[in-house]
């Protein structure tokens, strides 16, 4: 750990390398209160989930642990959101443009870029929306299965202010059983900023 608490990040995860942003972000976060738990893989190459999503502050909450944690990951966003300025700023952070009215050939890009890349960490949404979600995507699974390549589960707990790191699966060929096993981990974890809007999925197992 750190001397803000956070989790110290092993050679094997991709850094951006960025000290002073680090603790100062590390700094921004602690001041609202947060704080980020548990250990978090030494693996070069994952998909990491994050869920709860009822709220479009999670992502400010997201972004800014995954700056204090000086953590280089790639964020799919749509394509229409890269305008000027502001385009270039999105690609610093790591993000990346798609077009999602076609996502066959994205699943397919994205499984190429894993294979070229040293290191890479993709992050994405589950539920997909911060809207009530009547299940949850599967696209990251399909894009982890296919990579060979293990899902990282983060939970946001709002009652505790706290980024918790669930730990790793891998996928095998049972994807219904997988899923029981990434959902059970959040189990007990996580708490929404807007409870009314969670998918049924962390519906079905939120404990009060």
């Amino acid at each position: 750990m750190s001397n803000l608490d956070f989790p110290v990040l092993c050679k094997n995860i991709p850094q951006r390398g960025t000290k002073w942003f680090k603790y100062f972000f590390a700094h921004l976060l602690r001041a609202q209160g947060w704080h980020i738990e548990g250990k978090i893989p030494n693996i070069p190459k994952a998909v990491i989930i994050v869920a709860p999503h009822t709220s479009n502050i999670d992502a400010w909450f997201s972004f800014l642990a995954v700056l204090a944690l000086d953590l280089k990951i790639t964020i799919l966003a749509k394509h229409t959101l890269f305008v000027t300025p502001f385009d270039k700023l999105m690609h610093w952070f790591g993000m990346m443009p798609v077009n999602r009215d076609h996502p066959q050939g994205l699943t397919e890009h994205l499984i190429k870029e894993i294979a070229t890349q040293e290191r890479i960490w993709i992050a994405m949404s589950p539920e997909g929306t911060r809207k009530q979600a009547k299940q949850w995507k599967s696209g990251f699974y399909r894009i982890a299965k296919a990579a060979h390549i293990p899902i990282i589960m983060i939970a946001l707990d709002y009652r505790h202010k706290t980024i918790r790191v669930l730990g790793q699966k891998t996928c095998t060929d049972d994807y219904q059983q997988d899923m029981q096993e990434i959902l059970m981990a959040y189990q007990g974890n996580f708490s929404a900023k807007n409870p009314l809007q969670l998918s049924d999925p962390l519906r079905l197992i939120d404990v009060k």
